[in-house]
This record gives C-alpha cells, sequence and structure tokens, in this order.
C-alpha cells in the first residue's frame, strides 16, 4: 500500500488564465491514475484571481465580447480529444450559462446575461471570466483531499533551478521552492519592435500619440483626442477592441433603425479614424448557422501521409507551394461537399459523381477550375481563396468616396452571406479550416520546411488569412462599422495601406493602394496585438529566464544561413517541456500557450480533438509523473 511521504510533492502553474486552468483540470483529472496517495501542493500564481486571468477579468469594459459563440466555447474533453488521460466531459459555455447559479456569478448583471445565454450568443468577456471562474472552481471542489491547491496573488518574477527543483521568486520578494514549474503566461506584453521602433521614436521627437501593435484593452488611450485625425493601421481583433473603447467607450450609442441596421449616435469625445490593412477590409464575420449536410470525413487529401509523401519528393519543401494545395483541396472539397448535399439544385451532377471528378485533380490547375464551372455553375457559389484573401486586390478608385461606397457594399454583403444558410458551404470551408488547422504542427514540425516560407508563408500570410476567414468579429461589430462610417466616425483607407513619417512636418503620412489620397495626423495606432517575442518581451521572468540561457527562442536557419526567429519559447513537443539555449531540457520546467512553440487558442471548440485540450493533457500528465518520482526518491 502507497502512503503519504514527509513533505508533499509541489508544482507551481505560473499563470491562473484559461491555460493555468486547464493544465489544472487535468492534473486533477489525472492525479488519481499517475499519482495514487501522493500527497501534492500545487500553487496558482496570478495577481489576477484564478479562472479568467488578465484577460478575461472582470475589471474591463463590459462593452467587450467574446469573438466566438457560446456554443463554441469550451475548456471540457470530449469523445473527440485523443489524450491518455480520462475523458471528462463539461458543459460549454452555451449549456453551462442557463443553468448557473446566479450566486455564482460575479454581479445580477452577469446572472441575467448568463441567463439569457444562447448558443449563437457572443459572451461579454465578463461573462466569459465568470465561465473560467467556474471551472477553476469546479476542479478544486473534485480534487482529491491529497492534492491541495493554494492561490498566490502575485506576479512571479523569476523561476531558478535548484537542487531537485524550482525555485520560484515572485514580485514581494517571496520565494516558494517547488518540484516542478509549468508557465502558462499568456499573450506576453512587449516593447516596440521593428518599425514600432522608429514610429514610437518619431513621435517622442514631434510630440505626436503612437500606439505600436498591443493589448490595446490595456493601454492608456485616452492620448488620442476627441475629434482628432487618428491613422489606425490593422482591421482584424485587436482593431475591433479598440474602436470599441473609443466610440461606445466614450459615450456614443446605437440606435435599431429596423432591418438590422444601426445608426451611430456620437458622444463628441470620439477621434476620427482612417482605418486601412493590407487586405483593405475587416475580417469575415462569424458564421452563425449550423451545416445542413453532415460533416464530411476529416482529413481527406491534407493528411499526415500526404505530408510525409510531400517530404519524400522534396528536398525542401515550401508552406505555400507544397503544402497550401493540399489544404485548399480539403477546404474545396469540404464545401463543395456541403453545397451538393444541403444544396442539390445549385450543383449539375450529384455529389458523387462531383466528389469522383475532384478527387484525382491537382487543386488550383485548369483542369480543376474547368471541372468547378461545370459542376458549380453560378460563379457566387465556387470557392475563391483569392478573391476571399484579398477582395480589393487590383481595384483602383478615383478617390475616397469611390472606395468608401465600395467597402460599404462589401460590408453588408459580407454580413448578409454569413448569415444567409444558402451559403452554407461557407460553413463547410469554415469548419474545414478548423480541421486543416489541427494538422498544421505535421507541416511546421518537418524538419524540410523552409524557415523562409515557414516565416513568410505561414507567419506572414496563411495564419492572417486564416484568422480573417475563420476568426471574424461577430456580425453586431460590422454592423456598428457601417454605423460608425456613416456617422462620419471612421474611413477607409483601402488595401495595402503604407504609412510614412514625415519629419519635416513632424506628422504621420497614410495611403493605399486603392486610391491617390494621403491622410496626415498627429496620432496613429497600430491596431495589431503583437506576436510572441522572447527577445523583446517586457516580462520579467521571461526575460531573466531568456539571458540566463535557461529559455530559448525558436530560431530557424535556411541552407545558406539566413537565420529567422520566431519569438516563440521552445518546448519539446513530446511533454511540453521547456528547452534551454544548450538545447537541453529541462525535466522540471514546462511551458504551454502562445507565447511557446506549443501554442493554442485557450479555449477550445467542442468536439474538434482540440489541441489545446491534448497539451494540457500532456504536460499535466508528465508533471504528475515527475512527482510520484521525486516523493518515491523522498520517501526512500
Amino acid at each position: 500500500m502507497v502512503g503519504y511521504v514527509d513533505r508533499a510533492a509541489s508544482v507551481a502553474i505560473i499563470g491562473g488564465g484559461p491555460r493555468g486552468v486547464g493544465v489544472l483540470e487535468r492534473l486533477v483529472a489525472n492525479v488519481g491514475e499517475l499519482a495514487p496517495g501522493v500527497r501534492i501542493d500545487v500553487h496558482v500564481i496570478d495577481p489576477h484571481p484564478p479562472g479568467g486571468g488578465k484577460v478575461w477579468r472582470f475589471d474591463q469594459s463590459p462593452l467587450l465580447r467574446l469573438n466566438s459563440m457560446a456554443a463554441d466555447v469550451t475548456m471540457f474533453t470530449d469523445e473527440t480529444v485523443r489524450c491518455a488521460g480520462p475523458i471528462l466531459p463539461g458543459p460549454t459555455m452555451a449549456e453551462w450559462g442557463p443553468t448557473v447559479a446566479p450566486e455564482e456569478l460575479s454581479t445580477p448583471e452577469l446572472a441575467a446575461e448568463a441567463a439569457a445565454l444562447r448558443p449563437t450568443s457572443f459572451p461579454t468577456r465578463r461573462l466569459g471570466g465568470d465561465y473560467l471562474s467556474w471551472i477553476y472552481r469546479r476542479a478544486v471542489a473534485s480534487a482529491p483531499e491529497e492534492l491541495r491547491i493554494i492561490v498566490h496573488a502575485g506576479s512571479v518574477v523569476d523561476v531558478r533551478d535548484c537542487a531537485d527543483g524550482q525555485l520560484v521568486v515572485l514580485d514581494d520578494g517571496s520565494r516558494l521552492r517547488v518540484d516542478a514549474a509549468v508557465l502558462t503566461l499568456g499573450h506576453l506584453d512587449t516593447e516596440p519592435s521593428g518599425e514600432g521602433v522608429g514610429l514610437t521614436d518619431f513621435a517622442a521627437r514631434h510630440d505626436l500619440s503612437y500606439l505600436p501593435p498591443a493589448h490595446g484593452t490595456e493601454e492608456d488611450l485616452s492620448v488620442f483626442r476627441p475629434g482628432a485625425d487618428v491613422i489606425m493601421r490593422g482591421f482584424g481583433l485587436g482593431f475591433v477592441d479598440l474602436l470599441v473603447l473609443l466610440t461606445e467607450g466614450r459615450g456614443g450609442r446605437y440606435v435599431d433603425v429596423g432591418n438590422g441596421s444601426l445608426r451611430y449616435e456620437p458622444s463628441g469625445e470620439e477621434p476620427r479614424f482612417h482605418v486601412g490593412s493590407r487586405r483593405g477590409v475587416p475580417y469575415h464575420a462569424k458564421l452563425t448557422y449550423e451545416q445542413l449536410a453532415p460533416r464530411p470525413p476529416f482529413p481527406k487529401f491534407f493528411t499526415r501521409e500526404a505530408v510525409a509523401e510531400l517530404a519524400e519528393q522534396h528536398e525542401v519543401l515550401s508552406f505555400r507551394r507544397h503544402a497550401w494545395p493540399l489544404m485548399a483541396k480539403e477546404l474545396e472539397w469540404a464545401g463543395y461537399h456541403e453545397l451538393a448535399l444541403g444544396h442539390p439544385d445549385r450543383v449539375s451532377v450529384p455529389w458523387p459523381e462531383l466528389e469522383a471528378t475532384l478527387a484525382p485533380l491537382d487543386w488550383g490547375t485548369a483542369a480543376w477550375r474547368s471541372a468547378v464551372a461545370a459542376m458549380v455553375p453560378d460563379p457566387v457559389d465556387r470557392i475563391d481563396f483569392v478573391a476571399l484573401d484579398r477582395p480589393l486586390a487590383g481595384l483602383r478608385f478615383d478617390g475616397p468616396a469611390a472606395l468608401e461606397a465600395h467597402v460599404r457594399d462589401y460590408i453588408r454583403a459580407d454580413i448578409d452571406r454569413r448569415a444567409d444558410q444558402r451559403f452554407s458551404a461557407d460553413l463547410g470551408v469554415f469548419n474545414a479550416f478548423l480541421a486543416v488547422f489541427a494538422l498544421i504542427p505535421v507541416v511546421l514540425g518537418n524538419p524540410q520546411l523552409s524557415a523562409r516560407s515557414r516565416i513568410e508563408d505561414f507567419d506572414g500570410w496563411w495564419f492572417g488569412f486564416f484568422s480573417s476567414y475563420a476568426s471574424g468579429p461577430p456580425p453586431r461589430r460590422l454592423e456598428e462599422l457601417l454605423a460608425l462610417n456613416e456617422a462620419g466616425v471612421v474611413h477607409f483607407l483601402g488595401a495595402d495601406t503604407w504609412v510614412r513619417a514625415d519629419e519635416e512636418h513632424g506628422e504621420f503620412v497614410a495611403g493605399s493602394a486603392s486610391t491617390s489620397a494621403e491622410i496626415r495626423t498627429r496620432a496613429m495606432i497600430d491596431a495589431r496585438l503583437p506576436g510572441p517575442a522572447v527577445s523583446t518581451t517586457t516580462s520579467p521572468l521571461v526575460r531573466a529566464l531568456r539571458d540566463r540561457g535557461e529559455i530559448a527562442e525558436l530560431v530557424l536557419t535556411e541552407p545558406d544561413g539566413s537565420r529567422f526567429a520566431t519569438g516563440q519559447i521552445r518546448v519539446d513537443h513530446a511533454d511540453q517541456r521547456v528547452i534551454d539555449a544548450s538545447g537541453t531540457t529541462n525535466l522540471r520546467r514546462f511551458a504551454l500557450g502562445p507565447h511557446s512553440t506549443s501554442r493554442a487558442p485557450a479555449f477550445s471548440r467542442p468536439r474538434t480533438n482540440s489541441i489545446a485540450l491534448r497539451h494540457n493533457d500532456i504536460a499535466a500528465r508528465a508533471v504528475l509523473q515527475l512527482l510520484a518520482g521525486t516523493t518515491a526518491r523522498t520517501s526512500s
């Protein structure tokens, strides 16, 4: 019979947001199997209450919302998750909201929001934080008595190796000796880098207002004055948050004028925004309906075997030239599957014939395009990735008014189409995108993948394209954008937006490939979230580990010696352990989340064999096996 040892084994989870809670849930789930009878202290360390962490905390604007429907948010394993640990299902956010007791929520207002939650609701981030806090409390309540959870309200500034363990140093000077440390730090704040360095310096010298890529909801936005012209570069989710805070967050309001349209009534406190990006249009609105046909079995073309075959055929793999055609074929096949079975009147042949015709063809070839045109008669039903990715490419407008009218029409058409089940083939493509994303590590982890291609084709192109198609805002946000444009608060700059610093006049200047017009301002926002950046992070913990060589940024090298930094902390994908600058794996230190090479979303979509949930289980089991071995050595 296994008995308790004199000293409890211990682990520190550094970061109590969704990723930290996910690891905790898996520790609780696996402890009975991997460390039966072992007394374990789990230290959860975060300056914010565990559950929501910084991003999902209660202390933020109630106007901010999740970017996902309630039905698409979960933190629990289900039958699709392929992991060694036990499957312990739990409610999605949509299932949780109407059933959770009101007293378990932070305020009566959030209780009312939870009660009214529907599968297609886009909850507030405050309610998302309450969902995460509830999951944390559930994990604590279900933990066996030998697993004790201890919360520390503070920030970790260093983690040092010590004899048979890790020494965790908090910002108040206190120290904690543990057997293992798990870094679940979420998105790291960074110093300006690249072009942002020069623009920051330019703004300081000319007394201008400039916000480099940052988590805008954490920044002081008061420098952007009422009525001031502001260049805003970026049309993604960071842009949406900032726009909410600087318009409705300053007292403006929306009035429903019928037919789903809104009118914006300014408060007078808003700046005037001139918004542009590479695409020149916002991300596509989220789809809010269900497919008509059953989902096809994924994957069919973009498989592990197909990637391995590519590696045999090519000495050096290119993401865009070699992997993307397989992905694109998977996406189109899924879209036409939904079109043929859900809307059979919109194809000229039945699905089996359509599938049999396309299966042997290479995607994107003249033969492929000809076959699609013959079997999908209406061009509106054909899937055109170039048009989806760059809808303004090649278009030139006489002036800003013509451009703005075109972009307004584009946004309205996107809202309408994404709410219309007649175009459910779009949802077929969306679901295939998620399936493809789950297999991306198969490509990125292949040693034959060109470093330049990974940085330029995946980070520089594909991930943004995926986000624009599959990770766009709630439709309501695009309705608001139209209302802001009609009210004169937002103007559109166009595609391939450029910005330069005019030293002579001390102004930012912006324009685009879409018109010859330019705008000059004394304020600018780079409305993009910063990527992972080990070299420029402001995190004292990561900087300390980096400076001692105890963590290493993944740097990719081309055969010609060209080096490409990814900004990500290197981890061993077998168990999420940290790899140091010498290439040695630290057996007692783990890292998960967007700051690491195992990056995956914190939330998971149900029934998608979530990467995040699998990684959480892998890391938790590795921690428990380490702790069980530690206590065995201690007792002996």
